[in-house]
């Protein structure tokens, strides 16, 4: 088979996925006041990584990238289920979202919320879900 040059795919991809990336973490983080969060960011990080392996090939992607994304997903749906268990454990109804403001170091006065967690374990779940079937699809041959 002839060795395929692509330089001008492999060049703008590097820079699409950098862009991608930055998008789905502005995406993740601004899901409890703006339209996004965990499900919008973790589909937008699945599209980089998907960028990446019809640029270059599945396995050299996986060898830089050695997760289990199965386990991903399945941390992922165990992270949002105790999250939401554990507003039962202070009397309040399931998913209930604690928030507190607190001063951090570098960022001042900063508010932090229960939902992120949730938010990290939907996009978990959604990485890891998205890239089983898509590697499962490209296994198919």
């Amino acid at each position: 088979m002839k060795e395929q040059n692509d330089v001008i795919l492999r060049s703008v991809a590097r820079v699409a996925v950098v862009i991608i990336l930055t998008f789905a973490i502005n995406l993740f983080f601004s899901g409890h006041h703006f339209p996004g969060g965990g499900f919008v960011g973790g589909l937008a990080l699945a599209c980089a990584i998907t960028l990446l392996f019809l640029t270059y090939d599945i396995e050299t992607v996986r060898a830089n990238m050695p997760f289990d994304f199965k386990s991903m997903a399945a941390t992922g749906v165990l992270i949002a289920i105790f999250t939401g268990i554990g507003s039962l454990l202070f009397n309040a109804p399931f998913l209930t979202q604690a928030y507190g403001y607190f001063d951090l170091p570098i960022f001042g006065k900063t508010e932090l919320a229960t939902a992120m967690i949730f938010d990290l374990g939907v996009a978990l779940a959604v990485i890891g879900t998205a890239m089983t079937i898509i590697i499962t699809i490209s296994e198919d041959r």
